[in-house]
């Protein structure tokens, strides 16, 4: 359902049962999937891909062009997964030759003012909170949240179900199951609260927390303490998904508190 003052391109293809309010504005080569309302003064420009019931709300803009100096107008996408909400004034730029897409999964919640740089991957379930900034390149995985004036440097990887406190700056990859915080960045604990509201047993928990030991608490360097993680503790998908994190982070993880970067 189009309200009269809108204003949609003819060749956007858009199904029937989406719902556009007043002066919102969508551009030619954008798909909207069933069930999906946009909010008024909301833009949709090209190269957008929206799922199904989504809510995007007044003031954002979807797929707008990269802002990348190398960005020489290629065709490219803003990829929002299905029953994704989008608050006030969200930007999502669309991706560059790099990536040639920026993506973001489903169940999401973007809150008000964040921004989304071109090229970034946000899975499945993720929150972020009003305020945040990713530059272009940062991979968030499922279940991560980030809380409000986080400012996320280009090509930073956040790892699953990890809990980054808002007004942290991340210059360093965030491995899977962590609470990050301070200044550096640093690891603070495990997000064992939100492993607990998605049904990890005790004793995952309870491993996981002595993997991060060995990294953090144990007086080891990254590499000493990878080795005796795989040798001491039994393989599990998130002990190999730990490993895995770590030992390809191209930039480095974050540090503990107190420790010096290795």
């Amino acid at each position: 359902m189009y309200h009269p003052l809108t204003n949609v391109h003819p060749e956007a293809k858009i199904a029937e049962n989406v719902i556009i309010e007043p002066f919102a504005t969508i551009y030619k080569n954008v798909e909207i999937g069933e069930g999906t309302w946009i909010g008024p003064n909301a833009v949709i420009m090209e190269g957008a891909r929206i799922g199904k019931n989504c809510k995007i709300f007044p003031g954002a803009v979807i797929s707008g062009i990269p802002q990348d100096l190398k960005f020489i107008g290629e065709e490219t996408t803003a990829v929002i997964g299905d029953n994704t909400t989008i608050r006030e004034c969200v930007t999502i730029n669309r991706g560059t030759q790099a990536n040639w897409e920026t993506r973001v999964g489903n169940n999401c919640l973007i809150m008000s003012y964040v921004h989304l740089g071109h090229d970034c991957v946000v899975g499945n379930n993720c929150i972020l909170s009003g305020n945040t900034g990713l530059a272009g390149h940062v991979v968030v995985d499922d279940w991560a949240i980030l809380g409000g004036f986080c400012a996320v440097q280009q090509f930073m990887h956040i790892g699953s179900h990890t809990y980054i406190a808002g007004g942290s700056l991340v210059r360093k990859d965030i491995p899977p199951f962590t609470k990050a915080a301070r200044e550096p960045i640093s690891f603070v604990g495990i997000n064992s609260v939100g492993l607990q509201r998605r049904g990890f047993a005790d004793e995952q928990i309870a491993q996981i927390q002595e993997i991060y030991r060995y990294i953090y608490l144990k007086d080891l360097n990254i590499s000493n303490a990878l080795e005796l993680i795989e040798k001491e503790i039994s393989q599990t998908p998130e002990r190999d998904e730990i490993l895995s994190f770590i030992r390809n982070s191209k930039i480095g993880i974050m540090k503990g508190i107190g420790r010096e970067e290795e």
